[in-house]
């Protein structure tokens, strides 16, 4: 059986130390924080209240008046992304098979706000229930994938991916498998998410996960150091455009990456907590690599998930070091959620999309906010803190593990004409 390869041809993001990808690569090659005191509601009684926000971002500027009332952030987020993506990419729908375009769309949470907004409202009236005839469509997780087909036409496989905080990874290898498969040829796929709402804070706090060191908030996401004490809430989107080689190649289209292994498992394990040795963070991984056919070595950097919990980045430098070793060729190790905080179910988008940068560039970004690593993370690689790098390697990883013991590993490699 021929299997296409698939490349990576236009990306889009949304974030919170950028608006575009320009911006947000820049803001993680200087170690911008996107961590600051929530704005969107009141924080009074709450433990943790800080997030990273979208900054100077008005949906205004991008989508119309009919749009936005009609849709939940997490979808006008998937909309915006998606466009830069495409514009990015050089697609105009005019020129595609449009029975041959899909997408493949991702979000841990969906349209919570409005939801929430929805039943505030009807329980503080005395009048009977008026519920928007919107809540429904602005609170369904595939909604975007929908709207983006009708928005740009496409109408071959279309779908969204529920897998905790590893949903965009996730959407990211199922539409790498359509186009390798010949089922598709261009995907558009990515994640959004948009969290910061009274009862997800609230909820996650009541977890223990959120960290709260409201005191400084900029420097509150520190993944792998000592003092981690959780993660902190992100917002945004980031979407990618996928296509066939040869298609890219006889369009002349710029190439960042390509794609060549996904790996996907379950640590089967607990509802929230990893599994302590990461034994299936390592089963996705090496599954990754299984598929390219590659060899641990080879990887010069790795992506970390990374969120700055105490058992999740244990667990995850535990899967490193028993994927890479104490031997020669050990990658570098950053992870950019020291600068975005964490966007849940996006995450792995805009993550995907720094560690496709990072090929291009040939420069590896640095962890923001962690001046020195845990001394209890076992020798898993060089971790990088303190400067992006540059360095010649032809090949990445890219983490993401949720809530219910998801774990998704994408693998990129450096494009050479």
């Amino acid at each position: 059986m021929y299997l296409q390869r698939v490349v990576i041809t236009g990306m889009g993001a949304l974030t919170p130390i950028g608006l575009c990808v320009p911006d947000f690569w820049t803001g993680l090659l200087e170690g911008q924080s996107g961590g600051g005191p929530i704005t969107r509601f009141d924080t009074r009684g709450y433990r943790s209240r800080m997030a990273c926000e979208l900054k100077d971002f008005r949906p205004g500027d991008y989508l119309d008046h009919k749009t936005l009332r009609q849709t939940d952030r997490f979808s006008q987020y998937a909309l915006i992304a998606a466009d830069e993506a495409l514009r990015d990419a050089g697609i105009f729908p005019s020129s595609l098979n449009p029975l041959r375009c899909g997408v493949i769309w991702a979000s841990g949470n969906g349209g919570v706000e409005s939801f929430e907004q929805e039943i505030r409202a009807n329980a503080a009236s005395q009048q009977p229930p008026r519920y928007s005839p919107y809540m429904i469509p602005k609170m369904l997780l595939d909604t975007p994938s929908g709207l983006l087909a009708v928005r740009h036409g496409f109408r071959g496989p279309n779908f969204g991916t529920v897998s905790a905080c590893a949903a965009a990874t996730s959407a990211i290898i199922e539409a790498f498998t359509y186009l390798r498969l010949g089922k598709a040829e261009l995907m558009l796929c990515g994640g959004s998410e948009a969290p910061i709402t009274p009862a997800w804070v609230g909820g996650f706090d009541a977890m223990k996960a959120l960290s709260r060191r409201n005191q400084d908030p900029m420097t509150a996401s520190r993944p792998f150091a000592p003092d981690r004490d959780g993660f902190v809430i992100g917002e945004g989107a980031g979407a990618l455009v996928l296509e066939g080689l040869e298609s890219a190649l006889a369009r002349g289209a710029r190439i960042y990456a390509e794609v060549v292994g996904g790996g996907m498992s379950a640590d089967a394990w607990h509802p929230t907590a990893p599994e302590p040795q990461g034994k299936g963070a390592l089963l996705s991984m090496q599954w990754a690599l299984e598929e390219a056919g590659i060899q641990p070595r080879e990887v010069g950097y790795v992506n970390a998930h990374a969120t700055s919990t105490p058992a999740g980045d244990l667990a995850e430098a535990h899967a490193l070091a028993q994927l890479f070793g104490q031997g020669a060729g050990q990658p570098y190790i950053s992870s950019t959620k020291g600068h975005t905080g964490h966007l849940l179910g996006a995450a792995g988008a805009i993550e995907a999309i720094a560690t496709a940068c990072a090929l291009h560039q040939q420069i590896i970004p640095h962890t923001a906010s962690t001046p020195t690593t845990d001394p209890a993370l076992p020798q898993a690689g060089q971790f990088l803190l303190h400067r992006p790098t540059k360095r010649s390697f032809g090949y990445a990883l890219s983490n993401s593990f949720g809530f219910g013991g998801h774990n998704a590993s994408l693998l990129l490699k450096r494009w050479k004409k």
